[in-house]
C-alpha cells in the first residue's frame, strides 16, 4: 500500500521544524491526506548525509509511494545533488509534491480519458522540471553566498585576532555530557534537544557519544 512521508529540515539547532512541519501537516488536513510519517533533521543542506532523510529514503521506494516538503531548499542546498535525489525518486514511481511549487500538486489520476491523462501529465513533468530546476539553482547560490560570507567573517575576525576567542567552539565538560546523554538514553530527550541544551554541534555531540560509550565498555 503506497504511503505518504513529510520531510523537513533545518541548517541549525537555533532554527525552528516547526513551520515547515506545520505546513506539511496542514495541507494534508485541508486535502484530506494521510500523512503516514514525518522526518525531520537540523543538519546542512549541502549534502543528503542525513539521518532522518537517510531513514525516509529507505521506506519511501514503493510505486505511488509520496514525499511532501514545504520548500525545495529543505530538501537540499546542493543543485547537483538535489536533482539527483529527486531523480531517484522519479525513478522508482515515488511522487516528490513540494509545497512552494503548485504544479507538483496537481493529480491528473482523476480524469477520464487516459491519453488526456498522459498529455497533461508529461506537460506538467515538463513545467515542474524546469521549475525545479529553476529553485535548485536559487538554493544553491544562496548556500554558496553564505559560504563565501562566513569565510569572509571568519578571515576579518582572524585579522582583528578575535578569532581565538569567538571561532572556536568551547569543550563541554565531559560529566554534564553524561548527565544529559542520560536522558536521551531514557527516551526522554531527543539528540537534537540536548545538543540545543548543551549549546554543541552535531560533530562535538557524536564525538562525545563514543566517548561515553567506550567508557561505559571499560567498565
Amino acid at each position: 500500500m503506497a504511503k505518504v512521508y513529510g520531510y523537513h529540515r533545518t541548517s541549525t539547532m537555533e532554527q525552528h521544524l516547526d513551520r515547515g512541519i506545520k505546513a506539511i501537516n496542514d495541507y494534508c488536513q485541508e486535502h484530506n491526506i494521510q500523512l503516514d510519517e514525518m522526518f525531520s533533521d537540523q543538519q546542512t543542506g549541502k549534502n543528503f548525509n542525513r539521518p532522518d532523510y537517510l531513514a525516509m529514503k529507505r521506506m519511501a521506494k514503493h510505486k505511488g509511494d509520496v514525499i511532501i516538503v514545504s520548500e525545495l531548499d529543505r530538501l537540499g542546498r546542493n543543485k547537483l545533488d538535489t536533482l539527483k535525489e529527486i531523480q531517484h525518486y522519479k525513478n522508482l514511481g515515488v511522487r516528490m509534491m513540494i509545497l512552494e511549487i503548485p504544479t507538483s500538486l496537481i493529480d491528473y489520476s482523476s480524469l477520464n480519458n487516459d491519453k488526456d491523462q498522459d498529455m497533461a501529465s508529461m506537460m506538467m513533468d515538463t513545467i515542474n522540471n524546469m521549475l525545479v530546476e529553476m529553485y535548485a539553482t536559487f538554493a544553491h547560490a544562496e548556500m554558496q553566498k553564505r559560504e563565501k560570507r562566513q569565510r569572509e567573517g571568519i578571515e576579518s575576525m582572524k585579522v582583528r585576532g578575535e578569532w581565538e576567542k569567538y571561532g572556536r567552539p568551547k569543550a563541554i565538560d565531559f560529566n554534564l555530557f553524561v548527565k544529559a546523554y542520560k536522558d536521551v538514553e531514557e527516551g526522554t530527550l531527543k539528540p537534537f534537544e540536548c545538543m540545543k541544551q548543551l549549546g554543541m554541534t552535531k560533530p562535538s555531540f557524536y564525538r562525545y557519544k563514543k566517548r561515553y560509550e567506550a567508557s561505559k565498555q571499560e567498565l
